[in-house]
């Protein structure tokens, strides 16, 4: 590996942090309030200790068992991220790297979380994944279903449910992504106003690389960038 690809590294995160910046401001929203994970799937060590040496705190994964392995090898104190989509035999693993787990998207997979989780003695932080874009490809809850499934959820109070995740359709023009951002702003609002106990809907993590922009300006408070940070994917 090159000295320009960790040289990339460093810039390509300054300029995601000035495009933060400038979304945020355009709506009037505390820059501060954003939190940029590095999306670092196929990616090598030491690109992700470079990204960490640049001002990155929190890495993201979409497999626990590549994750396994770079978190057995980066040191520093970097917060990690699930994003993908988390098999239930992987969930025990996935509770001892990740800090935050975007990706529930049924109650069986909640309940195996909560049942992994006392074992562990540990009380995970998860998102739950709606599929805004109705694309059967994709993964998450329809929204309709999202009232109903946190009224179920109630009973695994072993785990905090902190916000709501989506993956918007990849399209040419990230402003047409734009009502799926809308729909989980406004899932988000209606599940505050049940006031369900346990359930904290401070997160929304939604935009990549391609549509951040427009998702920091319908509401998101996470953002996932893989390729405007490393580079394009293997």
């Amino acid at each position: 590996m090159d000295s320009h690809q960790l040289t990339s590294v460093r810039e390509n995160f300054l300029r995601v942090q000035d495009r933060v910046t400038t979304a945020a401001r355009r709506v009037g929203r505390d820059v501060h309030s954003i939190q940029i994970v590095a999306i670092s799937k196929t990616k090598p060590t030491m690109l992700i200790s470079e990204a960490i040496n640049a001002g990155v705190t929190d890495v993201g994964e979409n497999r626990v068992q590549e994750a396994k392995r770079k978190y057995d090898q980066i040191n520093g104190s970097v917060k990690w991220h699930l994003v993908g989509h988390l098999q239930t035999n992987k969930v025990k693993q996935a509770l001892q790297i990740f800090d935050l787990i975007h990706s529930v998207d049924s109650l069986r997979l909640l309940a195996e979380i909560a049942h992994r989780s006392v074992q562990l003695n540990h009380r995970p932080e998860v998102l739950v994944e709606v599929n805004t874009s109705g694309e059967q490809s994709k993964n998450g809850l329809k929204p309709e279903e999202v009232l109903n499934f946190m009224e179920a959820a109630l009973d695994y109070t072993h785990v905090r449910i902190k916000g709501l995740m989506t993956i918007g359709r990849f399209l040419p023009q990230p402003e047409d992504v734009r009502p799926s951002f809308a729909m989980l702003r406004q899932l988000q609002e209606k599940i505050n106003q049940q006031q369900y106990p346990h359930v904290e809907m401070r997160c929304l993590s939604m935009g990549m690389t391609n549509d951040f922009e427009i998702a920091i300006e319908e509401g998101a408070n996470i953002v996932r960038i893989g390729n405007a940070i490393f580079g394009q994917r293997d």
